[in-house]
């Protein structure tokens, strides 16, 4: 359980960089509580995404992470952020990811935090 917790502040905070950084990924809210609670929101749905998701992609496209040198790994970051984006809108989410460039520049802004955040926040493993 404080795994999960973890990746998801870590998702959040991930997150959080890339539509600081980003125009072109928006985040709506009346005030910063709702934003906040938007971002964890959207932060759960990113988790799940790449829990179920994520992992029958990267198998059914293996020949291509194997040809690519693993490069193909920023385009199925990419399609699990526009994904995200997909489910927010149709969930009345205030969460946006405009065009698949910016999700391009976005999965890799998001991997790069979410990596150094899970390195610096404690985990559960002993």
């Amino acid at each position: 359980m404080k795994n999960f917790l973890v990746k998801t502040i870590a998702n959040a905070g991930a997150l959080a960089v890339a539509i600081w950084l980003i125009q072109d990924i928006t985040l709506t809210g009346d005030n910063t509580g709702e934003k906040v609670l938007t971002l964890i929101v959207v932060a759960l749905l990113f988790g799940l995404v790449n829990f179920l998701v994520k992992p029958i992609v990267k198998l059914l496209t293996l020949p291509l992470f194997i040809l690519t040198l693993g490069l193909i790994t920023l385009v199925v970051n990419a399609l699990m952020l526009l994904l995200t984006s997909w489910i927010a809108d149709l969930l009345d989410v205030g969460f946006h990811v405009e065009g698949f460039w910016t999700a391009v520049l976005g999965g890799l802004i998001i991997s790069v935090v979410s990596w150094a955040l899970n390195v610096v926040l404690p985990d559960d493993r002993g």
